[in-house]
């Protein structure tokens, strides 16, 4: 097997490539940038649908509402507004239309009732607070009277207190992160290294079985296994750059979707060689991926057929990306000798902080194997004309 013979080939497929801008802007350019307009959008939607002002003063309007009561809120910079019991319903019907944002409606004679009342004997004094938790103020305004509420309980009988002045979460930001990241981004991952696979591998096979292209190739003095292996090689080097766009994309975007800048510039705290255990794992599922997407499109006449028989294998990709979202990552190395899953797991690792070099090496070495099985595999179904050559 000559180096020469497989650089021509990946040559060739970067050329046909990078000389297709339509290619180019479909496959590289275009996930990362719909990626980051989408998630951009959404996020900065969902912050204008449920925040509210910094200044925010709601308005409360309280039936039989106690002087106590009413000066705790001027003091909070509410604005309590009594209202009759029969202007109540009317009260209630414009917070149902999001005109008002709170009703408060006290019993009558509140604070005789709250001085007579036993813990335990009998039922407590009871206040109605009715609000609508699809208007970001008036859902702000219940949690904000709530508080102002549970704070004059406990003031009235406080027999003792829970982490008073004391920051009792010992969980790190760069812990929170690690969470959050480990969570989200392999199954993001999963889906975008994929696509980038999608976007390329059944275009260079089928495609060129379609259009006849792919035995000009076969009659050449290249060895089946040169080109299958500079098939496997050039289609994952631009499924890769596929993928970091996508990847780009999401990392510029997390911060305005989940609405959390602080905790998303913790990925900063990533150091040198969890991105290099992190490009090599993605690396290594890209060409196993690459590798298996080809296989199957070896088998397709068209690239449209390729890409049905390629949708179980999304499906099983997806659906182990999904794990990452569920339970901790496995200790046992046994575990990372499953193909995808162990991409999955490894990826979840490094991005909490808890991956070890064994699993990640036993990751890289199980995805390195099984893509030189497929480019194997390719090299048969080279060989074979009644695959290469059916119609």
């Amino acid at each position: 097997m000559k180096k020469s013979n497989i650089g021509a080939i990946i040559r060739k497929e970067f050329n046909r490539f990078f000389t297709d801008r339509r290619l180019v802007m479909t496959a590289i350019i275009l996930p990362g940038l719909m990626i980051y307009l989408l998630y951009s959008f959404m996020g900065s939607a969902m912050s204008d649908m449920y925040s509210v002002e910094d200044d925010f003063a709601p308005t409360v309007y309280a039936v039989n509402a106690p002087a106590s009561i009413a000066a705790l809120a001027q003091e909070a910079g509410m604005t309590l507004t009594d209202v009759s019991p029969q202007e109540a319903e009317g009260v209630r019907a414009q917070i149902v239309d999001k005109q008002a944002e709170l009703l408060a409606v006290f019993p009558a004679d509140f604070d005789a009732q709250v001085a007579a009342y036993a813990p335990g004997a009998g039922e407590a004094p009871n206040i109605e607070l009715y609000y609508n938790s699809t208007d970001a103020d008036s859902s702000q305004a219940h949690a904000m009277f709530a508080a102002l509420l549970d704070g004059y309980e406990s003031s009235l009988v406080n027999k003792f207190d829970v982490n008073r002045g004391v920051d009792a979460d010992l969980a790190s930001e760069r812990d929170t992160a690690g969470q959050i990241f480990s969570s989200m981004l392999p199954l993001l991952m999963m889906v975008f290294l994929f696509s980038g696979c999608m976007a390329v591998a059944p275009e260079s096979i089928a495609g060129e079985k379609e259009r006849g292209s792919i035995a000009t190739l076969l009659v050449t003095p290249l060895g089946r296994g040169e080109l299958a292996m500079g098939k496997v090689i050039s289609l994952g080097c631009i499924s890769l750059l596929s993928g970091a766009s996508s990847f780009l994309g999401t990392m510029l975007s997390l911060p305005k979707l989940m609405g959390a800048g602080d905790v998303a510039l913790e990925a900063a705290a990533y150091g040198a060689g969890d991105y290099a255990a992190l490009f090599a794992v993605i690396a290594s599922t890209v060409l196993l991926l690459t590798g298996m997407i080809a296989v199957l499109s070896a088998f397709a006449k068209t690239v449209k057929e390729a890409s049905m028989l390629v949708m179980p294998l999304m499906i099983v990709s997806m659906l182990v990306g999904v794990t990452s979202m569920f339970g901790d990552v496995h200790a046992q190395l046994g575990w990372y000798c499953i193909p995808l899953y162990n991409s999955v797991q490894c990826m979840s690792g490094v991005l909490a902080f808890s991956a070890s070099a064994a699993a990640v090496g036993v990751t890289v070495a199980v995805n390195l194997a099984l893509a030189a099985c497929m480019t194997l595999i390719l090299r048969r179904l080279f060989n074979s004309e009644s695959v290469m050559f059916s119609r």
